[in-house]
């Protein structure tokens, strides 16, 4: 599934690129079915409203946005539904988990809305990888926000996908368990020749072979 952008811009943010390059916006650039994306860029260029356009949670924005050759404008109902429950999956910054539920039951609703793409067991496997296991029958609104990314991690690789969109995934994780995040995710990505696209303030070394891209 490859991702196309026309002379994309959001209009709150037009101005201010109407005379600044931008590897993304306004400009014409192909995402091609199984590529790593990183768009690296500081707080206020557009990092989480580019993934909220890719992922239709935003409209306000001039050019086009195509995923495989559809205008995602056009994208909607049942159509959007089996967009985002098989073929793309998001990690967002505000992680959006139910608070009242707890980790496993957040991780569970995605991993059944269509037929399940790994059995139940695959969450204690994750969990366990990533250090969380002792959490996962706690409501998700006690849990530390480091806990919550992973659980968020773990909701968005248990589902069917072609593409990953991450938006800051790692932000309240140390070292070490952001390298272990960043192991899982990159092993899921290479079992389904998946590609993703994944937002951060700065460049590091977490995925080898990775496009970089300025805001």
């Amino acid at each position: 599934m490859q991702i196309q952008l026309q002379q994309v811009v959001p209009v709150p943010l037009k101005e201010k690129f109407s005379q600044r390059r931008s590897d993304i916006w306004n400009t014409n650039i192909t995402f091609d079915a199984g590529d790593w994306i990183k768009i690296v860029a500081p707080s206020g260029t557009g990092k989480t409203t580019l993934l909220n356009i890719l992922y239709k949670v935003r409209h306000d924005y001039e050019g086009e946005v195509q995923w495989d050759n559809r205008d995602l404008k056009n994208i909607s109902g049942d159509h959007l539904a089996k967009l985002r429950q098989q073929h793309v999956s998001v990690i967002f910054q505000d992680l959006r988990l139910f608070e009242n539920l707890t980790a496993r039951e957040n991780i569970e609703l995605n991993r059944v809305l269509q037929q399940p793409f790994y059995e139940a067991a695959m969450i204690d496997e994750m969990a366990g990888l990533l250090g969380i296991t002792h959490i996962l029958n706690q409501r998700a609104g006690v849990c530390s926000y480091g806990e919550q990314q992973r659980i968020a991690i773990i909701r968005a690789l248990v589902q069917p996908f072609e593409w990953l969109i991450m938006d800051e995934p790692f932000s309240h994780l140390d070292i070490a368990n952001t390298r272990k995040a960043a192991d899982l995710i990159a092993m899921e990505c290479k079992k389904r020749k998946a590609g993703f696209v994944l937002t951060d303030l700065d460049e590091d070394s977490l995925f080898p072979y990775t496009q970089v891209f300025s805001l």
